[in-house]
């Protein structure tokens, strides 16, 4: 082959070549970052801009050993207010010691007027450490809930009844004599589901927040400084698990 006729081939071929090149090159797939996109968030259904919330009950409705705005009605009345900027006044009707007994004298010595917007009740533990005769309780509480539903309005979607806590697991309640904690806990159970039986049957909200107290023996910060009633973190426990019916209550 002739000299000048190689480097004529040689040429040839390089140009191929490069060509080759440069159309692999460009054929490689290009990958671009998908931009970030952020779910839209959904805006808390509106309630009424002012809001009137009575809590009816006995020490763990007052806060027994814990600070005023330490009780769960003061949290539940701080946590709304923050999350809708409502309006919320708050009115208690309960005392450490209270049974459902007293309570009913209470309410009707006080007669509260009927424009609650939000009613909450939690009662009971002293008619089981009274030793109540439990029909006394089959008997007064559904008493309790009609009025608690006339005071709200006479809107039973207004009205959210929080079962009663476990004191067999506080340090008062394990040093009672006799180790009567499984007997408490039995009994407890016992109102407790009739309570929850008689909201589901008669479409009552109801709240169990009897499980965050029974966690009182492994984690002492539950438990106030008298060694027997919630401390103010159960009390926000018990806001927390208490919002969403709290909020479908005054959603309508």
């Amino acid at each position: 082959m002739k000299p000048h006729f190689k480097q004529i081939v040689t040429v040839i071929l390089s140009v191929f070549l490069l060509s080759c090149n440069s159309d692999e090159t460009d054929s490689k797939p290009t990958t671009t970052t998908p931009p970030v996109v952020n779910p839209p968030t959904t805006p808390q259904p509106p309630i009424p801009s002012s809001v009137n919330y009575l809590a009816l009950g006995d020490s763990y409705t007052i806060g027994q050993s814990v600070c005023a705005t330490c009780r769960f009605p003061e949290q539940l009345k701080t946590s709304l207010n923050a999350m809708y900027s409502s309006t919320i006044s708050l009115k208690i009707i309960a005392t450490t010691g209270w049974t459902t007994s007293n309570l009913i004298s209470a309410i009707n010595s006080q007669n509260p007027e009927s424009n609650y917007d939000l009613v909450t009740l939690l009662i009971g533990v002293n008619n089981q450490y009274q030793h109540r005769n439990f029909s006394v309780y089959e008997q007064e509480f559904p008493e309790l809930v009609n009025k608690a539903i006339m005071l709200a309005k006479g809107d039973k979607k207004n009205v959210v009844v929080i079962s009663i806590p476990d004191y067999a697991y506080t340090p008062y309640g394990q040093a009672l004599a006799g180790n009567q904690s499984s007997t408490i806990s039995t009994e407890i159970d016992q109102y407790n589901t009739f309570a929850e039986k008689y909201c589901n049957n008669n479409q009552i909200a109801f709240v169990s927040i009897t499980d965050i107290t029974r966690q009182g023996l492994n984690n002492p910060s539950l438990v106030a400084s008298d060694g027997l009633h919630p401390s103010e973190i159960a009390y926000k426990m018990f806001v927390d698990k208490m919002m969403p019916k709290v909020k479908i209550a005054l959603q309508n």
